[in-house]
């Protein structure tokens, strides 16, 4: 038995440990309280929203675009806008509310106060805190006088009575106090700035647009880094990598311009190459339908922002390589021959304005090879828009090639053209994400 001298000293660092860990509790309520961020839940209040002036309405239907607010709050298949589309965070699933006037649902009991609370502050009409799935750190940028617009623009949807699902996450992101020490810890609201104090390139990049939110890296309890970079990060699921920003050019097209960047986002395809997976979708559901002089804003500041430091040099070799001999190479080049000298060419050349060069391709080059791995395994599709709307596409090869074959490709590609001291792909990469 222990001695009870020793018991007494356990207990009292038992004790101790309590107590330190209850002030610490009370130290971060207090200064929740003293930044007005806690309330309890307050009582539903019917008040008529914002005069549905058609102005403010288009305006609204404008800014939902740029923010893309359809692709979270949509499920497949579902009504537009009505709640229910499922998000995968690395801490679980969250699903997009309904967005809709429903009374019962949706927004039909939300005042356009309620409505820039969630915004700026991240806490919903019952004084909830919001899951920053729901990219908040980004929307607190965001101006009144444009959450009112889009809060009209929301009040103005047919009505739909669509419950959303219960999220499905795990402790402490399933809890209001792990909400609250997250952002004790890293969120502030902004000050929003006047259109003197920030450009419209940067207060869409930085907040509607919310660039940082797949573009920015991330610490390991998902916030996004102080200065909100563009250094790329691996999506959850790990099945997409959003790449840093400025993005690298084609060896044979040269750096990209703002002309180019417009024109990618507004069709979906430029000289460096077609957008696809995520990118492809947000071009489809928000961009294209952006007017061009926001689009010319937007990329001019994206094209501005320092190259991160991590960036890796792509090699511009102007004839193809020796293979290596290995057997990795050996069974790449057969593979490569088998299945995609045909559209991409026997030196990777591609074909202009048809099929895109793999030698000098900075997505090939790219690591990790999240992208390239998945394009092989499911195809490549950009998206079918207005200025462009014939797009060609790759069929996928994953139900073709083995996971040890489908990294023999890829290890090929990448060193064959873009540089022989790229990281060889491995079958785990490649079935690790499933």
């Amino acid at each position: 038995m222990m001695p009870r001298r020793d018991r007494r000293k356990g207990l009292l660092a038992a004790a101790a440990a309590v107590i330190t860990a209850l002030v610490l509790l009370a130290a971060v309520v207090s200064d929740l309280n003293v930044r007005g961020q806690l309330q309890g839940p307050r009582v539903a209040v019917l008040q008529p929203g914002p005069q549905q002036d058609p102005a403010l309405v288009a305006r609204g239907r404008e800014l939902s675009l740029i923010g893309h607010c359809a692709a979270c709050h949509t499920a497949p298949g579902g009504p537009a806008y009505a709640g229910g589309h499922a998000v995968q965070t690395p801490f679980g699933t969250v699903y997009g509310g309904n967005l809709t006037p429903d009374v019962q649902t949706g927004l039909g009991q939300w005042t356009s106060q309620d409505f820039w609370q969630a915004l700026h502050n991240g806490q919903s009409r019952d004084g909830r805190w919001l899951n920053p799935a729901f990219p908040y750190e980004n929307f607190s940028h965001i101006r009144r006088e444009d959450s009112d617009a889009l809060f009209a623009y929301l009040q103005s949807l047919p009505s739909v009575q669509q419950s959303t699902p219960a999220h499905s996450l795990r402790f402490p992101a399933n809890t209001q106090l792990g909400l609250a020490l997250w952002r004790a810890l890293y969120f502030r609201p902004q000050e929003p700035p006047t259109s003197a104090q920030m450009d419209l390139g940067e207060y869409l990049g930085r907040g509607l647009a919310h660039c940082s939110a797949c573009h920015a890296s991330r610490n390991a309890l998902g916030a996004q880094s102080a200065t909100h970079d563009f250094s790329g990060q691996l999506l959850p699921g790990g099945r997409a990598y959003a790449p840093p920003l400025p993005p690298l050019g084609h060896a044979d097209a040269g750096a990209w311009t703002v002309e180019d960047m417009v024109a990618y986002l507004k069709t979906g395809h430029s000289r460096h190459g077609a957008a696809l997976g995520v990118m492809a979708q947000v071009v489809t559901g928000s961009t294209q339908h952006v007017d061009a002089s926001a689009l010319q804003a937007l990329s001019s500041w994206i094209l501005q922002q320092p190259a991160p430091a991590a960036r890796l040099a792509t090699a511009q070799a102007a004839a193809p390589s020796v293979p290596e001999s290995s057997a990795v190479m050996v069974l790449g080049e057969r593979l490569y021959t088998e299945h995609c000298a045909a559209c991409h060419g026997e030196h990777g050349q591609g074909v202009a304005g048809m099929y895109p060069a793999l030698a000098g391709n900075p997505r090939v080059a790219r690591d990790p090879a999240t992208n390239l791995i998945r394009i092989i395994q499911e195809g490549g599709f950009g998206p079918a828009t207005a200025g462009h709307p014939r797009p060609f596409g790759m069929p996928p090869f994953g139900h073709v090639l083995q996971p040890h074959e489908v990294a023999a490709v890829a290890t090929f590609i990448r060193r064959q053209w873009n540089g022989a001291g790229l990281s060889e792909v491995t079958p785990l990469q490649v079935i690790k994400p499933r």
